[in-house]
C-alpha cells in the first residue's frame, strides 16, 4: 500500500515501500548487471563475487542501480490505486534503504489540474448571415473571366490595367544590389506588387523606350539594408500589352468546367458558396463560443504541460519544414531569431490551447458526454475510406488504445458542438 498527500497547487506526494525480498532480488539484479564495473584484484572484470565487491566497494554499491530496478512497478501501481493523473516525471527521493528492510522512497508528483468551470452555455455570438447574393456569385464568375484573361501586344502608351514587359536594374547610392537586377519581368500596372510608386511611373511609356523610376523602399521592408533607402531602377520596357477579357456566355461556361450553361454554373456556384460560408460560420461560432467557455473558466496549469505543448508546436513545425526541405536552423536566421526566442513566443498560444483542452474535458465530464459503439464505428469506417483502406482490414489492425482514440475524438467534437450550439446569437451593434 502506498500513502498519497495532497500538496500545495497541483502538487501530490506519494509515499512507497518496496519489500526486502522484491529489494534482495533487485539488488541480485543489479550486480548481474553492473559487476563490470568494479574491478577487483585477482577476479576477471565483471566476475568478483557479489560479497567481495561489496566488500571493496562498501555495502551500499549497488543500491542505487538496485533501486532504479525496483522502484517503478510499485510507482505505476500507487499512481493507479489513488487514481491519479499525473502529468510530468516524479521527483524521487529516498527515506531509507537497506537489504533486510527494504526501501521506503517518496515520490513527488505534478498533477494534472481541476477545472473550475464557469459559464459555458449562453456564449454570445454574432447572429450568422447564411446568405450568398447574386451579386457574389457574379463577383466569383468575374474572378474566374479574369483568370482567363489574355494579354495582347498594343501600339500605344501603357495605361493602368495594361501589362508591361521590362528588363530593369535598380542601384542604391550608385551602387547595384542584389535581388533589384531583371529581364523579361511582367508587371501589371495598378496591381501593387512593385515598391510604392513603381507602377505609376510607368503610365504613359510606350515599348521600347526606357525610363528610370525613382522610389523610396519602405522603413519595413524586409531587406534590412535596403529599408528606409532611396533607390534608382533604370527600366527598359519591352512590349505593352493590354487585357482582354473573354466574353461571359455558354461557350465561356463550356470552356471553364463541367457545365453547359451560364445559369447551371451559376447555381452550382451559389451551393458551393453557401456551403462554403456556413461551414466559415459555423466554426467561427464554435471557435467564439469555446474562447467564452475558457475565459470564464479558472485552471492553475503547471508549466510543464505548457513546455511539453510548445515543444509539440515546435516540432510541428520542424516536420512541416523538413517536409519543404527547409533546414530549421536556416529558417530561424530568416526570421532573424533563436531557437529560445521562439519558445518564449509560443507560450502564450501553448498555454491557451492546453486551457482549452482541459476546459472541453471538464464540459465533457461535467455534461456526461460519451461516444457510442455505433459513433466509434462510423469514426474508424471514415477514418479508413478517407485514408483509401479497406475499413475491415483496418479494423482488425486497431488496439484498444486505438479505439480510446478514435472514441476521445468523438467526444471531443461533441463537446465542442455542445457549447457551440449553447451559444445565443446577438445582433451586430450598428454604427452610429
Amino acid at each position: 500500500m502506498a500513502q498519497f498527500e495532497k500538496l500545495e497547487g497541483n502538487k501530490g506526494k506519494l509515499t512507497i515501500t518496496v519489500d526486502a525480498e522484491t529489494f534482495r532480488k533487485a539488488l541480485n539484479d543489479a550486480y548481474k548487471k553492473t559487476a563490470g564495473r568494479y574491478p577487483v584484484q585477482g577476479f576477471r572484470k565483471g566476475h568478483a563475487p557479489r560479497k567481495v565487491i561489496e566488500t571493496y566497494y562498501g555495502a551500499g554499491v549497488f543500491y542505487e542501480d538496485a533501486f532504479e530496478l525496483c522502484w517503478g512497478e510499485p510507482y505505476d501501481e500507487a499512481v493507479k490505486e489513488h487514481d491519479l493523473f499525473v502529468v510530468d516525471r516524479p521527483d524521487v527521493d529516498i527515506l531509507s534503504i537497506g537489504e533486510n528492510e527494504g526501501v521506503t522512497f517518496v515520490a513527488e508528483v505534478t498533477l494534472k489540474p481541476e477545472v473550475t468551470l464557469g459559464e459555458y452555455k449562453g456564449i454570445a455570438v454574432p447572429k450568422a448571415d447564411y446568405t450568398v447574393s447574386d451579386e457574389d456569385v457574379q463577383n466569383a464568375l468575374e474572378a474566374e473571366r479574369e483568370h482567363q484573361a489574355r494579354f495582347a501586344d498594343v501600339d500605344r502608351p501603357a495605361e493602368k490595367g495594361d501589362r508591361v514587359l521590362l528588363d530593369y536594374s535598380g542601384s542604391v547610392d550608385g551602387e547595384k544590389f542584389d535581388g533589384g537586377t531583371a529581364e523579361d519581368q511582367t508587371l501589371v500596372l495598378g496591381s501593387n506588387t512593385f515598391i510604392p510608386g513603381f507602377e505609376d511611373q510607368l503610365v504613359g511609356v510606350s515599348a521600347g523606350e526606357s525610363r528610370d523610376v525613382n522610389v523610396t523602399f519602405p522603413t519595413d521592408y524586409h531587406a534590412e539594408h535596403l529599408a528606409g533607402k532611396a533607390a534608382v531602377f533604370a527600366c527598359t520596357v519591352k512590349a505593352v500589352q493590354k487585357k482582354e477579357l473573354p466574353e461571359i456566355d455558354d461557350d465561356f461556361i463550356g470552356d471553364i468546367s463541367e457545365f453547359e450553361t451560364v445559369d447551371a454554373w451559376k447555381a452550382d456556384k451559389k451551393a458551393k458558396m453557401l456551403e462554403e460560408k456556413k461551414q466559415s460560420l459555423d466554426n467561427m461560432r464554435e471557435n467564439i463560443a469555446l474562447k467564452g467557455a475558457c475565459d470564464n473558466a479558472t485552471v492553475d496549469i503547471p508549466d510543464c504541460m505548457i513546455e511539453r505543448q510548445v515543444e509539440y508546436m515546435l516540432q510541428d513545425i520542424k516536420y512541416r519544414l523538413a517536409g519543404s526541405g527547409l533546414d530549421w536552423n536556416t529558417y530561424l536566421g530568416y526570421l532573424n531569431t533563436t531557437e529560445d526566442k521562439m519558445r518564449e513566443t509560443y507560450r502564450t498560444e501553448a498555454e491557451a490551447r492546453v486551457k482549452m483542452q482541459l476546459v472541453i474535458e471538464a464540459v465533457s465530464k461535467a455534461e456526461n458526454v460519451t461516444a457510442t459503439d455505433e459513433e466509434i464505428e462510423e469514426e474508424i469506417k471514415k477514418y479508413a475510406e478517407n485514408g483509401n483502406t479497406d475499413v475491415e482490414t483496418f479494423k482488425a489492425q486497431l488496439t484498444d488504445a486505438d479505439r480510446e482514440y478514435f472514441a476521445d475524438r468523438i467526444v471531443i467534437d461533441k463537446t465542442v458542438r455542445l457549447i457551440s450550439d449553447a451559444a445565443v446569437e446577438t445582433e451586430p451593434e450598428k454604427a452610429e
